[in-house]
């Protein structure tokens, strides 16, 4: 791989194969939405099996003018649209994953026609590795199976198209700059706009307000979204559940049980 000055080389050695592409294939599927005003997204200069070569970005402090742009820019993004429930970013034809890239858990793609019918698959695929891995109960695994029953048959769906989203959008993976904020780190594919915000608001993200009063201002936010930031949340609760155990799976059937 090229390494030059004014780069950054990420290994991803210790995880699946064609890591390394997925994450650069959702980088620039991204990335094509910035040109119509979506958010910028970190450069691909090159990759191969054991990592990527990517633009090196210098961190400085958040700010709320930052955080308005992002939050415009991320409404645009969103709106570039994809073509499936669960569709993966174009020319990616494998697998898909979430999670650290020397440890990333399985992300199913597809073309589903609901919203719901594509949670209720992630969410059973997660669940039994919960309960194989004993981090949740057979009882739990149920109660967890049930919600998704219920997303399944519609219940949470809220008649909107697929979104391009991030699919991984924890404040970690945004990176504040001089020219604005720039994300990092994928999942990317054809899913709920609701999701990349869910993601921010789980382990906080700076001026988040201001970001999604500026979402909103763009693109606004159906009614009774707030109320959906746990069931969005759940996906990527399960995931640390099944990776790191702790206080995750108490956290996954605390949200279970107001939902």
């Amino acid at each position: 791989m090229r390494d030059e000055r004014k780069t950054w080389i990420k290994s991803v050695r210790g995880g699946p194969s064609r890591y390394a592409e997925w994450e650069a294939c959702g980088l620039r599927w991204l990335g094509e939405g910035s040109a119509a005003g979506g958010a910028r997204v970190v450069e691909v200069l090159d990759s191969d099996s054991d990592g990527l070569v990517l633009e090196r970005l210098v961190p400085v402090a958040p700010t709320v003018e930052a955080a308005e742009e992002f939050g415009s820019a991320l409404a645009a993004t969103h709106s570039a649209g994809a073509p499936a429930w669960g569709a993966p970013p174009e020319g990616w034809d494998g697998p898909g994953w979430f999670g650290p890239a020397d440890r990333p858990l399985p992300l199913e793609l597809g073309a589903w026609s609901s919203w719901g019918e594509m949670y209720a698959v992630r969410l059973a695929s997660l669940t039994r590795l919960a309960r194989d891995g004993g981090e949740l109960t057979a009882d739990e695994a149920r109660d967890v199976d049930a919600l998704g029953a219920r997303c399944a048959a519609g219940e949470f769906d809220t008649g909107e198209a697929p979104s391009r989203i991030h699919g991984d959008l924890w404040s970690g993976n945004l990176m504040w700059t001089a020219d604005g904020v720039v994300l990092i780190d994928p999942a990317a594919h054809g899913g709920h706009r609701e999701a990349d915000l869910a993601m921010l608001d789980l382990f906080g993200a700076p001026h988040l307000e201001r970001i999604h009063t500026a979402y909103d201002e763009v693109r606004p936010l159906q009614d009774g979204w707030r109320d959906r930031v746990g069931l969005h949340q759940l996906y990527p609760v399960l995931v640390h559940a099944v990776l790191f155990g702790g206080g995750y799976a108490r956290q996954a059937m605390g949200i279970v049980a107001r939902l």
